[in-house]
């Protein structure tokens, strides 16, 4: 059952974590197979759901030692209708899938021992490739293809939805309009290219404000997802749309998405590094609040964005 889908406990302004880069730590560091970086093949894969089991536990750790509230985001980010049929999927195998990957999320939410709320997230990603806005779609065709997705999460223990790595404001939109048909909560989380403009050319501010115009403001918040503080930074310029960002999830790596896409090599960054950059963030966002990672990033880096951001007097 969700338990937080009415109120989200993270829109108190308390701070949550959230994971790192699970495809890139899955694979580097994991030694695991992720056809297409789709996490959820793992769950029909023998030792696959330990393997998320143990990804998971350890950022509830985390969470625990920091007193942190946390989000456990599902590994369904390639869970949508074209990616489950590249992976030969039916329309029944991928509803199974994703709620298969919350229901293991609700397993270990009852297990932890945490004194901080703990929120399931059902995760969306986008129909085409995350760094490029190559499947161009309407705010009404991307609503249709998200549907289905979003309606299975809705009859799950999710409390919420959140889009990863969003490239174009028409399928954030089309995403937003699909939750709210499905009455579920939802943040959405966009990606920008070095110079902090989506992949698209448009700048931040103004697909978020595209998306609150066209849905009355139905996300709950917004992100930042897949790209480094350096890349980012200067677009935070401007007013009221800063207040709708809630959330970061950094890449490591300072490269940009065309040379991530050319390494053949994981970069991890500078852990210690990172955890400045988000304290700087949270100085310079009024209502950043939810921390977690993107490519390249692992436990490290998550420990040294709680070090750099968690008040000390909470902390174990």
């Amino acid at each position: 059952m969700a338990r937080y889908r009415q109120a989200l406990p993270q829109l108190a302004g308390e701070l949550f974590l959230t994971d790192g880069g699970i495809e890139t730590t899955l694979i580097f560091h994991d030694g695991l197979e992720l056809p297409h970086f789709a996490a959820f093949h793992l769950l029909r894969e023998p030792g696959g759901e330990a393997a998320l089991q143990r990804y998971f536990r350890s950022y509830l750790e985390l969470a625990q030692r920091y007193r942190c509230g946390f989000i456990l985001e599902s590994a369904t980010w390639r869970s949508s209708a074209d990616w489950g049929q590249r992976l030969g999927y039916s329309a029944a195998q991928l509803a199974d899938a994703n709620r298969q990957a919350i229901a293991l999320l609700e397993a270990l939410r009852d297990e932890a021992d945490l004194d901080r709320p703990v929120v399931i997230s059902g995760c969306v990603g986008p129909r085409g490739d995350g760094y490029q806005p190559d499947l161009a779609m309407t705010a009404d065709s991307a609503r249709d293809y998200h549907q289905q997705q979003i309606d299975t999460f809705a009859d799950t223990a999710a409390d919420m939805v959140c889009a990863i790595t969003m490239n174009n404001a028409e399928e954030a939109e089309g995403i937003a309009r699909a939750a709210q048909r499905a009455q579920m909560p939802v943040a959405l989380s966009f990606t920008v290219e070095t110079d902090g403009r989506l992949p698209t050319g448009q700048s931040l501010a103004a697909a978020i404000e595209q998306v609150d115009d066209s849905t009355a403001g139905y996300p709950c918040y917004y992100m930042i997802n897949c790209a480094h503080p350096s890349h980012f930074r200067s677009a935070l310029g401007g007013n009221g749309w800063r207040l709708r960002l809630r959330g970061i999830r950094a890449n490591a790596s300072r490269k940009s998405h065309a040379e991530l896409d050319a390494c053949p090599t994981l970069d991890s960054g500078d852990p210690e590094e990172l955890g400045r950059d988000y304290a700087a963030l949270l100085r310079e966002l009024p209502r950043l609040n939810v921390l977690g990672g993107c490519c390249g990033t692992d436990l490290r880096h998550l420990d040294a964005i709680a070090a750099a951001c968690a008040p000390p007097l909470q902390r174990r």
